[in-house]
């Protein structure tokens, strides 16, 4: 999408990436602003990682998920156009985190399967057919390509989502991370906010490891609760050694 106003990299199975989202889509309802919805897997940053060593241990299975879902993406994408991508990445983020969880969707791998994956293809209007794509890894080629991108754009010690703002020119970074979903009025005072900090030269970095669990049903968080506050050093949650 080459007129974008924003690049939005993300993997459908991280939380804050998803906080972040629907921040995004309430601010571009508003605005009139183009998102091109690009993808970043969690599972391919990690790929040389120990994850039994350095991750709490439904981390593995849960960004194998996020890849595969990404595979489904990715042929919506080619077969569907970009705008698909933004109707399929909502409805995988509603049906993960914005309801209650129960029986098999306790478990991340089961965001990765068919059961999973069709009824969020209906709900998005695509063909049951793509579901086909979750175990198709020669679409991880264009996936690590894109990943590599994102990264490239603010270096590796990050994680999701990452905004590209005014690409191709523009600057990007991770995050902002958040874990309560502003208002209307908010959103637009803290996306103001947050383009001033992009746009300064120079300016890199504001960060603390310190983070509310988010407001999303799916960890057990009301939208008026205030979700319990965990360190996550590292951007992860990653288990000192």
């Amino acid at each position: 999408m080459a007129d974008a106003d924003v690049h939005f990299y993300f993997d459908p199975v991280c939380p804050f990436c998803w906080m972040t989202s629907k921040w995004v889509r309430i601010v571009q309802e508003q605005r009139g602003y183009q998102v091109d919805w690009r993808f970043i897997s969690l599972r391919l940053v990690n790929a040389e990682v120990d994850y039994d060593a350095h991750f709490p241990p439904e981390y593995e299975a849960g960004h194998t998920a996020g890849l595969r879902l990404l595979r489904v993406a990715a042929r919506a994408r080619a077969e569907h156009g970009r705008d698909s991508v933004a109707r399929l990445y909502a409805a995988m983020g509603s049906r993960i985190f914005d309801r209650e969880p129960a029986g098999d969707a306790e478990d991340p791998g089961y965001r990765g399967t068919r059961e999973f994956v069709e009824p969020v293809l209906a709900e998005a209007g695509l063909p049951n057919e793509l579901a086909e794509a979750l175990d198709d890894d020669g679409r991880d080629a264009e996936i690590r390509a894109e990943t590599d991108e994102a990264l490239s754009l603010t270096g590796k010690d990050v994680g999701t989502p990452i905004l590209h703002f005014e690409p191709p020119t523009g600057v990007a970074f991770f995050g902002p991370v958040i874990s309560r979903l502003p208002d209307a009025e908010q959103a637009l005072e803290l996306w103001d906010h947050v383009v001033g900090l992009a746009g300064f030269p120079g300016f890199a970095e504001l960060k603390r490891s310190l983070r509310e669990r988010p407001q999303l049903r799916a960890l057990g968080v009301g939208e008026d609760d205030v979700g319990v506050q965990e360190d996550w050093h590292g951007g992860s949650r990653r288990q000192k050694r």
